[in-house]
Formats: C-alpha cells, sequence, structure tokens
C-alpha cells in the first residue's frame, strides 16, 4: 500500500514549527509494508488543502492529512476536504456528547466555548475516529471509488495516540496479498567523508544489494550507511540486511562505531565501563558540550568524573597545567596545547582517561595559518597520548558539535587498541 501524508498549517510553511508528524507516520507504517509515496505540507487555506489533498487522492487514493481539525476560524480541513468529496456538514450528535464527557472529565466548570462545537461538524457519511487524547474526533471519509483520507490532529501527542488507537488498525484491515515489510538497518560511521565511503563501497568485488536500496546520510555525526528494504516479509528482510550490512562494515572499518540511533557518547561510556577506566574532560572552544554528550547518558556518573571549561589562557594554565611556554611557543589552538590539556585533566580529577579540546569555532578569530574552524584534540589513556589537527565544516554550533563527535572518536580507537593489547596510531 502506498499512501500520501499532508501535513496542514501556516506555520510549518512559515518555518515556526518543524513537521514531526509526517516523520512519526512514515516510521510506524513502515513495518507494516506501507510506503509514504510522498509528504507535502501546505497552509490552512481552504483552497490550499482542497487542492493537496485533492492532488494527493489522484496519484495514490490513500491519504492522511494532519491539522486543521481544532475549534478556530483557521480550521478548515474537514470543510475542505468534505466540498472535495461532494458532502455537506452536519453537526454529529455523539461528538457533541463526547466534548460534554471530555469537559466534565477535566474538571472544568461553566459552559463549553462555543468555538468547541465547530469540532462536532462532520462531512456525511464520514466515519468519526475516536480521540481518547483530546477534543478533536479523527474523520474517515471514502468515495464510491475507494479513496479515503484520514484526518488527524496536528497536536503530535493527540495524533500518536489516535494513529495507534483507531486508524492503523483500519488501514491494516484493508491490507490483502501476503504480508510485507519495509524495513531498514543503519550503520553508523565517523571521520571519512561521503564521497570516500561511496568510493570503497562501490569498489566492492562482486557488490550485490540483493534488491535493497543504500542511502548515505551525512550529518555532523558523520555519515550513516542506511539499508532499506521493501515488498519483502518480515525475515527475508532481516536476512538481507544482515548478509549486505556484513559486507559493507569491513569496508568501512573502524570508522564504524555502532548501528540503528546508537549514541557515540554512549559507545564510549560502554567501553570505559568495561575497561573500568573513568574519564575527565578539559575544554576550551566547546564550552562543556563534549561533557554534556557523555553526562546525557543514564548510568553515565560510573565512569564519568568531571571536566573543566579552561576557555581563558589563564584557566587553561591554572587548573589544567598548560605551560606558559607552550601557549606563547604554540598557541591556544595547538595540538600541544590540546595534549597538556588532556594530560592536565587526567591528573586535576583523578582520571585514566583525559580529553583535551581546542580550537576556533568562530565566526571571527581567524588567521591565513589557523582559519576558523581550526580544531586540535588529543586524548590521554593510562598515559598514551594521541592528538589530530582537523577544520571542521559548519558554522559556530556545528564545529562544536563536530568537535565533540571527533574528540569521541579519538578516545574509542585509543580504548579499541589498549583492548587488543595493541600501540594506537
Amino acid at each position: 500500500m502506498q499512501i500520501e501524508v499532508v501535513t496542514i498549517g501556516d506555520e510549518l510553511l512559515l518555518g515556526f514549527t518543524v513537521d514531526t508528524n509526517g516523520a512519526y507516520l512514515a516510521r510506524e507504517l513502515a513495518p507494516y509494508g506501507v510506503t509514504v509515496a510522498r509528504r507535502t505540507s501546505v497552509g490552512d487555506g481552504a483552497d490550499e488543502i482542497a487542492a493537496g489533498v485533492g492532488e494527493a487522492l489522484e496519484r495514490t487514493g490513500a491519504v492522511i492529512t494532519t491539522g486543521g481539525l481544532g475549534p478556530t476560524s483557521d480550521d478548515l480541513t474537514k470543510p475542505s476536504i468534505a466540498r472535495l468529496f461532494g458532502r455537506e456538514m452536519y453537526v454529529d450528535v455523539g461528538v457533541v456528547e463526547s466534548l460534554h464527557r471530555r469537559w466534565k472529565s477535566l474538571g472544568r466548570t461553566g459552559e463549553i466555548p462555543r468555538s468547541n462545537f465547530q469540532q462536532a461538524l462532520v462531512p456525511e457519511g464520514a466515519v468519526i475516529l475516536a480521540n481518547a487524547h483530546g477534543t478533536a474526533p479523527g474523520i474517515w471519509l471514502e468515495d464510491e471509488r475507494g479513496r479515503w483520507v484520514a484526518m488527524l490532529p496536528g497536536v503530535p501527542r493527540e495524533m500518536r495516540g489516535m494513529f495507534a488507537d483507531a486508524l492503523l488498525p483500519r488501514i491494516r484491515r484493508l491490507m490483502t496479498g501476503a504480508p510485507t515489510v519495509v524495513r531498514s538497518l543503519t550503520i553508523r560511521t565517523t571521520g571519512i567523508a561521503e564521497s570516500a565511503l561511496s568510493d570503497r563501497v562501490q569498489a566492492i568485488d562482486g557488490w550485490d544489494l540483493e534488491g535493497l536500496s543504500l542511502a548515505y546520510l551525512p550529518g555532523w555525526e558523520g555519515v550513516d550507511l542506511r539499508l532499506t528494504a521493501r515488498g519483502l516479509g518480515s525475515d527475508e528482510a532481516d536476512v538481507r540486511l544482515a548478509r549486505v550490512a556484513d559486507v559493507l562494515r569491513p569496508v568501512a572499518g573502524d570508522h564504524v562505531y555502532g548501528a540503528g540511533n546508537d549514541d557515540l557518547a554512549a559507545v564510549v561510556l560502554a567501553a570505559l565501563r568495561a575497561q573500568g577506566q573513568r574519564i575527565a574532560v578539559g575544554e576550551s572552544c566547546t564550552g562543556g558540550m563534549l561533557g554534556s554528550r557523555l553526562t546525557a547518558i543514564p548510568g553515565s556518573s560510573d565512569v564519568m568524573l568531571g571536566g573543566v571549561i579552561a576557555y581563558h589562557n589563564d584557566v587553561k594554565m591554572a587548573q589544567l597545567g598548560v605551560g606558559a611556554d607552550t601557549l606563547v611557543t604554540h598557541g591556544a589552538v595547538s595540538e600541544e596545547t590540546a595534549r597538556e590539556m588532556a594530560r592536565g585533566a587526567r591528573a586535576a580529577l583523578g582520571a585514566s582517561v583525559g580529553v583535551g579540546i581546542t580550537g576556533i569555532a568562530g565566526p571571527d578569530g581567524g588567521t591565513p595559518e589557523k582559519p576558523v574552524g581550526t580544531v586540535c584534540i588529543a586524548a590521554d589513556v593510562g598515559g598514551t597520548v594521541r592528538s589530530l589537527r582537523a577544520i571542521m565544516i559548519g558554522d559556530r554550533h556545528e564545529v562544536r558539535l563536530r568537535s565533540t563527535q571527533a574528540a569521541l572518536s579519538l578516545v574509542r580507537r585509543l580504548l579499541a587498541a589498549a583492548a587488543a593489547g595493541e600501540t594506537p596510531a
């Protein structure tokens, strides 16, 4: 089955609200073999809604809308789609009674605002989708050709609850034939460019995706490789995904740090825990971001001791033991300074692993020798210190995020080398 999703609201087009509803519906439908063929956002105007939904109906005959079911004057989804189907609107007594029950259950006194009763207006021939999570009922409207539109609220909490309670079971009943799935498997990599990763994959001898699709998804964390199976049974999809992933992982090598939604910070914490190590951080340009990422993981307190935000050179010297000569000779943004920050963080907090980050996040402060985005990172694992210098792309926020990822990646590699009894490169 193919479905189109039309999300409704001027706030989506103006950029004030991000459309999370469309992404949620696509994820939740995929395990049942339902593909979201297209996602469209339209404004609150009646003509815009009718045009967006009408075009989607012509393409797939199956549409889910979110938004525009509330009690205010800009909530025009129901009458717009009713007109598209040639249906009149009427007051549904059952919805009116439901509004009264919910009003009472919330402990509210006085009369229900008259505008709320707009939610009881529904198209002729519609099936009411009960909303146990809010006041706006959902609507299922179908024509004589079997084409249908399911209208859900725009509030994410209400939409998700109604989808699970009322809409998904109805969609599953419509499906015929052997059950299939749309299933994905994600391999997470960091420290390798998308183009370099693609070259490695394309060079695989006898490369065969076995009917799967492969997407490269770059971001500040790295490049995700996402394999997707469509139109297969559940077991066959799992077998093919696993088989192709087993080919891809060795090609990406030690750039692979996890799968699915794995967070590199959690991966590093698990490695530290397995080796009985504890970590401390010294941060300049990232201003505590690395510490924040580590402490955001539940249970991190057993291995994460703390950190020092050493933004000013005086703090680098006083708190982390960075030498004045180092700063004068090499500068605050240098591998030499990062190495001393890593050693200093380790010593100051009594950790076995220390990390130092210093750089120029921008937008100002760059020089020809050290342009904006220059970051130096070091890790001290049990006295073995390694450092790197890189130029991070993006704005100030992205430079800082990429720096924390690079720091975690360096620690991960050193820990892996230590576990294997190897000397790190």
